[in-house]
């Protein structure tokens, strides 16, 4: 009996202790090429978490690891919006297609906090209203943080008000006690930074009432740095007038130093600062300074060294790299990795299968917007053009093996090529190890004769480097074109992947929300 009862136990808290997030729900009036991503909102990689399809009745179903209790984004046909979420909830979320997320409807579990953090966003944008701030910010100090004091108050009452009516969980109301300081301090920021011009007074230095209302609301470093974006961006904006002085008196003679080694050199020196406040601060310029799809490839492996070395965070140093593959690709020169993939026919197919002989992988999906008419005319050219000498892979992430014989048919039809399936589509085992996510689809990957990765990850077929690459490994020469001639639409980051923050190397004005 007590070893069943043991049993019992454990089972509830394998349970208990999901991570898993369950969302279901309905947009109606949409269309079956959108999809529903969830991205942590205060991560700093900030890649997509999950990638959902709707059939063409909007329905919709998916569950994804959440990496803690907290703010995540709803993206959804180019539109975002908060939601708050729980490990081990089951959320369902229904919503119109004109207005979704920007309007939605929430049941299950997530439903008492979600309805504190839409009221509270409700009284924000009406008070916002209200507040002459352009009178506060060109007004006198004293009457500057006289209303900043009346702003924080009428916040915070409304926020202790909605939270007897919804009852919020503790770490959501802690975080909106938090994102109200977070939003003050900013104001802050901006008012002591562009007082001194805006007055005509260029030797204006914020008073010890000001010095001491900023300390007071800056009492929870830690729990702010790592829960709300718009904080870092604070640091950072305090940070530039010193790291500008740090970074002239030691850059001098060096003409390829990063933005991040920079930085990085810079944190060491300040003692003031906790090693979690570092980590999130350092990832924060990584991701904005260096993390870029034309990053060259020296830069790529100083940042991972940086990575390394620096960030002591094991979550953040895993969430960087896997940011850097997907918007870098794999390192030129390690082995391409291996995946299940299928034929048509079911047959297992090997990446492997091509060595001896260059190839280049080719990711895609039926719903991407860029797949048709801008990309497959190139990408005939290139395929007729270097066909003799190399191999091409199509591997499809649609969310079912018969959109892909569907898509592959009708869409890759005359193109020389195999034709494969990532099972489970953009949660294959193959669009993980490569980085593939919506808003780098279609993309491709070149690889040389013995297996090796020999080229960044690129999203646009028209760059001379792919040409390049290309002929190098072939041994041919493509005949040389006005890129632009045959350019598809750039890879477009979306909003709420990137946390936009200043690069701290010149002052700039804190922003509000």
């Amino acid at each position: 009996m007590k070893k069943y009862l043991l049993l019992f136990i454990i089972a509830i808290f394998v349970m208990s202790c999901s991570k898993k997030v369950e969302v279901k729900g309905k947009i109606t009036g949409s269309s079956p090429l959108e999809r529903i991503e969830f991205v942590e909102a205060s991560g700093v990689g900030t890649l997509p978490l999950i990638n959902i399809g709707l059939d063409k009745d909007g329905n919709f179903s998916g569950s994804f690891d959440a990496p803690k209790d907290g703010m995540y984004v709803i993206n959804y046909a180019s539109k975002q919006n908060l939601i708050y979420l729980e490990k081990g909830q089951k959320v369902n979320i229904s919503g119109n297609g004109a207005t979704f997320p920007n309007e939605y409807v929430i049941t299950g579990d997530a439903k008492k906090n979600n309805d504190f953090l839409s009221a509270s966003q409700k009284f924000l944008a009406t008070y916002a209203g209200k507040v002459n701030l352009g009178a506060l910010m060109g007004g006198d100090e004293a009457a500057f943080l006289k209303g900043m004091h009346k702003v924080e108050a009428d916040i915070n009452k409304n926020v202790d008000e909605l939270a007897q009516k919804n009852n919020p969980s503790k770490g959501l109301l802690a975080w909106k006690k938090n994102d109200v300081k977070v939003t003050i301090l900013n104001l802050l920021a901006n008012y002591e930074m562009s007082h001194g011009p805006m007055s005509g007074n260029p030797s204006y230095k914020a008073s010890k009432a000001f010095k001491d209302y900023e300390t007071k609301l800056d009492d929870d470093k830690d729990a702010m740095v790592k829960s709300i974006p718009l904080y870092r961006q604070y640091l950072l904006v305090k940070m530039t007038p010193d790291f500008q002085k740090y970074a002239e008196a030691n850059s001098k003679g060096k003409t390829d130093v990063t933005t991040s080694e920079m930085f990085a050199q810079y944190l060491k020196t300040k003692k003031d600062l906790s090693q979690t406040a570092k980590d999130y601060l350092l990832a924060f310029v990584m991701a904005q300074a260096d993390i870029h799809p034309t990053s060259p490839a020296k830069n790529i492996d100083k940042i991972k060294k940086i990575i390394d070395t620096d960030i002591k965070d094991a979550t953040i140093k895993s969430d960087l790299l896997k940011m850097q593959v997907a918007i870098t690709g794999l390192k030129i020169g390690e082995d391409a990795p291996e995946a299940p993939l299928v034929k048509q026919d079911g047959k297992a197919y090997k990446l492997s299968e091509n060595k001896g002989k260059p190839y280049m992988i080719f990711f895609y999906a039926s719903w991407n917007p860029y797949i048709g008419e801008a990309t497959v005319p190139v990408l005939k050219e290139v395929v007729n053009f270097y066909k003799s000498k190399m191999n091409f892979v199509f591997v499809n992430v649609d969310d079912t093996k018969d959109q892909f014989v569907k898509t592959s048919n009708s869409l890759l039809k005359g193109i020389q090529g195999v034709n494969v399936y990532g099972e489970k589509g953009m949660e294959s085992e193959i669009a993980k190890k490569y980085g593939v996510y919506g808003f780098k689809l279609p993309c491709f990957v070149v690889v040389d004769k013995n297996g090796k990765i020999a080229s960044r990850s690129f999203v646009n077929l028209g760059e001379m480097e792919v040409v390049t690459t290309l002929d190098q490994l072939t041994g041919l020469s493509a005949p040389k074109v006005n890129p632009n001639e045959q350019m598809q639409p750039q890879m477009q980051i979306d909003p709420s992947a990137q946390q936009q923050a200043p690069q701290p190397t010149a002052p700039q004005p804190a922003q509000t929300k």
